[in-house]
């Protein structure tokens, strides 16, 4: 038993994936990018000088492991406390501690899961004894650490990015629960399918996949001194995939760029599994219908100015209808915009005029576009020589201020409707 560690490893009332966490990088299963031959982070770990670091991956890619590891490397008394429940108390009783041990001569690390949900006078009150050694910290974080850590807190330890596990590790660690008699497993066999509906469905966690297993194998049948686990008990014990989807995190934002950038380049297929993605999720569908009303205007615009209707019945429907069935609205906004023709003339033809607005002289509205209320106006000139274009629609009349006449912001695209719309404004635009 590791006490300092807090696990009994022997222990089977301790979960599956806890009794079968690595102790050893030779046991540790993944990240080759940070742990393979001569990377800086195994040999730091080797030679037990591993850096303070911010640990940022997926769940279940071997976060919390990697950190006990690199305490034993150390030498070095394991504390972990949870962002969630830990406060700024904690954080000082826990330095203390780290202080004596320092006097006896005794190494430090501290590790926070969940580091982003600390806000920042729970993060700054670590930072001088991480500055001065007190105190070896390693954060765990599946949020992007350049948006939830404090820069000063950042600049004190190393990022370390850890992957999502592929499926042949999953495999592996799957099949060392199996064989390993810490797993307790070793009466357990999996049937046909299981293991690859187990793996696949995984997502690359490695907990998730232990813990549907653990799970298969507690209502798995025992038939001559073994539990068979078939694909039907597998499926039965893992309910609902592992999508790894947080609405708020770090993937919400991957993913829903890659649905804009698959709709902008006019693909369906691409479009439609990213809309699924985020909808599976958990997303809130109606931060989908704005995105698609923003796309129907920003990237279809006038090469089919029905794909702004679609979307706002899209967005409409939604509201309307509700889940599940509003994925339906959903889907037909996006294929309609992912085919059709694209133009991003609004956004370019705005962004040189608001530059204008912004960077040229606010010239007064000349006197033809104003509007004569009354008999002191008129003989002020309000609105002479103005052309009711209803009535002179041959007659071009110049309607920008007169520092900013002849600017063309709007350049009308080829696709799509806007060829006939760029054809007709050829013909009306001043020479």
């Amino acid at each position: 038993m590791d006490r300092e560690l807090g696990f009994d490893f022997a222990s089977r009332t301790m979960p599956l994936a806890a009794r079968m966490r690595p102790r050893t990088l030779e046991e540790f299963v993944g990240q080759p990018q940070l742990l393979g031959a001569g990377r800086v982070l195994r040999v730091a770990i080797e030679r037990g000088t591993a850096p303070s670091m911010i640990l940022w991956g997926p769940p279940g890619t071997g976060k919390t492991t990697l950190a006990e590891i690199v305490a034993r490397s150390l030498d070095a008394h394991f504390e972990r406390m949870s962002a969630v429940s830990a406060g700024v108390a904690d954080l000082r009783r826990a330095v203390r501690d780290a202080q004596a041990r320092r006097r006896g001569g005794r190494a430090s690390v501290l590790f926070i899961d969940e580091i982003h949900r600390f806000n920042k006078a729970q993060q700054d009150a670590i930072l001088p004894y991480v500055e001065d050694g007190t105190i070896t910290f390693i954060g765990a974080t599946t949020e992007n650490p350049s948006f939830e850590v404090n820069s000063a807190l950042l600049s004190r330890a190393r990022v370390f990015v850890l992957n999502a596990l592929s499926d042949e590790e999953v495999g592996t660690i799957v099949d060392r629960a199996l064989a390993d008699e810490r797993g307790g497993l070793c009466t357990v066999d999996l049937h046909g399918d299981a293991r690859k509906i187990l793996i696949n469905w995984a997502n690359g966690d490695a907990r998730a996949a232990l813990n549907a297993l653990e799970l298969a194998a507690a209502s798995a049948p025992l038939r001559d001194g073994t539990k068979a686990i078939d694909a039907s008990t597998m499926r039965d014990a893992m309910q609902r995939r592992a999508t790894g989807y947080d609405k708020s995190g770090e993937l919400h934002y991957d993913t829903i760029s890659a649905f804009i950038k698959s709709v902008r380049a006019s693909d369906p297929d691409a479009a439609l599994y990213w809309l699924a993605r985020m909808i599976e999720g958990g997303e809130d569908p109606l931060f989908i219908a704005r995105r698609l009303v923003i796309l129907a205007s920003e990237d279809v615009g006038l090469a089919d100015s029905k794909g702004l209707q679609v979307a706002v019945a899209a967005q409409q429907a939604v509201h309307f209808v509700g889940m599940p069935e509003g994925f339906y609205a959903l889907a037909h906004a996006t294929l309609y915009l992912a085919t059709a023709p694209k133009s991003n003339s609004v956004g370019t033809a705005y962004a040189a005029a608001m530059t204008d607005v912004r960077e040229t002289r606010n010239e007064p509205v000349p006197l033809h576009l104003r509007n004569a209320v009354t008999g002191l106006l008129r003989e002020l000139g309000y609105g002479a020589e103005y052309h009711y274009a209803h009535d002179d629609y041959d007659v071009t009349q110049v309607n920008l201020p007169a520092n900013l006449a002849g600017r063309e912001y709007y350049r009308a695209g080829s696709r799509g409707d806007e060829a006939a719309i760029a054809a007709a404004h050829k013909k009306r635009r001043p020479e």
